[in-house]
């Protein structure tokens, strides 16, 4: 099996993508811009005894990616979308090619499919899914259909730290309590990928929705957050104006916040996400298990709301 390079396995996803193509047989290269960082679920002993090698890499540095992958002999590449690209990683994805890679797994995002609902009819107001989608339009021009597999996934199950403060002390105050959540885990998005980098895809996906098995909202989760917590949580809605402030502060761009609040204000009462029984058979697809539910993720990962 040829060797394959994970990209970002320092993140939930990437770690459990890592560990998963390892397990199926594949040497993998651990892509990192800080070689020294501990990698989640990943301990010493596993990696030293594994099939496991760290290799210095920068996703905003094209030249970086090169020299990873050429020291490596890696042909086989997951990666997820870096941000403040102006390209949206064209230079990147030309880069790997160039250096040797020949199949790549990317963590993309549903929300091209609410937007477009292909990935050329995404407008640039639409941000979020205008970023993914012009990164999957390049992985489609510079590797070709079969070459690329989009990992599409939906509302990650950890949105809910952002609450977790007021969860603790009973009372969350969000904008958008009725914005859908399927709460999608990390570790049925990462092993979906790192079994479709190490084995493929099957039957000819290049798209591969992934979804949470029940369809909640945002303050439903907080709630069930509070409940394996043993707290009752009360809801308090938030104004526009004060959400504009702390998500402005949370990513850093007053036009992201923007966009998310604009996302946050609409009607999404019974609203499903596109795809979403089969975003749900994928994950049995291909971990030959049922797709985790959020509430079983809460009462595994408890101890990531109370530090």
């Amino acid at each position: 099996m040829a060797p394959v390079i994970v990209f970002g396995p320092t993140g939930n996803v990437g770690s459990h993508a890592a560990r998963t193509a390892e397990k199926h047989g594949a040497k993998v290269y651990l892509a990192m811009r800080g070689t020294s960082k501990a990698i989640p679920g990943l301990t010493l002993d596993h990696e030293n005894s594994g099939k496991f090698e760290r290799v210095q890499a920068d996703l905003n540095k094209a030249d970086s990616v090169a020299a990873a992958i050429k020291s490596t002999g890696a042909t086989r590449a997951f990666v997820y979308l870096a941000h403040g690209q102006p390209d949206h990683m064209r230079s990147t994805f030309s880069a790997m090619k160039s250096a040797g890679i020949t199949f790549v797994v990317f963590l993309s995002s549903y929300t091209i499919a609410m937007a477009g609902p292909e990935p050329a009819d995404v407008q640039p107001s639409e941000i979020i899914p205008y970023m993914h989608a012009q990164a999957e339009l390049s992985l489609r021009e510079i590797f070709g259909e079969e070459s690329y597999v989009a990992l599409r996934p939906g509302n990650f199950a950890t949105n809910s730290l952002r609450y977790k403060s007021g969860i603790a002390a009973g009372e969350v105050e969000m904008l958008g309590a009725s914005f859908p959540a399927d709460g999608i885990t990390p570790n049925d998005m990462g092993e979906v990928g790192g079994t479709i980098l190490a084995l493929g895809p099957k039957n000819g996906q290049h798209i591969v929705y992934l979804y949470g098995p029940e369809m909640l909202t945002q303050g439903a989760t907080s709630q069930i957050v509070g409940r394996v917590l043993g707290k009752e949580v009360k809801l308090k809605s938030q104004t526009p104006e004060v959400a504009l402030e702390q998500m402005t502060r949370m990513f850093g761009s007053k036009p992201l916040a923007e966009y998310m609040v604009r996302m946050s204000t609409r009607d999404y009462e019974g609203a499903k996400f596109p795809y979403h029984e089969e975003g749900v058979e994928n994950i049995q697809l291909y971990t030959d298990r049922p797709a985790t539910k959020f509430e079983d993720w809460v009462k595994a990962n408890k101890e990531l709301f109370s530090t």
